[in-house]
């Protein structure tokens, strides 16, 4: 399991109106390797827990980005 239970607890506390929240519980529930987000948007494991857990939410530079990936993430209609 790519995701410990402190992080799994941190997410589910966290404000889900947070982008970056949104995207957690996502890639919690499908086991997207944090590594494997960051890699995809080009940006730090430690910017990705920050919006897992709700300390930081996704930069407005950065959100159309991530809008695109959560998106490509969803499980098919």
């Amino acid at each position: 399991m790519p995701y410990t239970a402190k992080i799994i607890r941190l997410n589910a506390d966290a404000d889900p109106s947070l982008l970056g929240v949104q995207l957690g519980r996502l890639c919690i529930y499908r086991q997207v390797p944090v590594a494997d987000v960051a890699h995809a948007l080009d940006v730090t494991k430690v910017a990705v827990y920050r919006w897992f857990s709700g300390k930081r939410d996704v930069s407005k530079h950065l959100r159309e980005r991530v809008l695109a990936y959560y998106r490509s993430t969803l499980p098919p209609a």
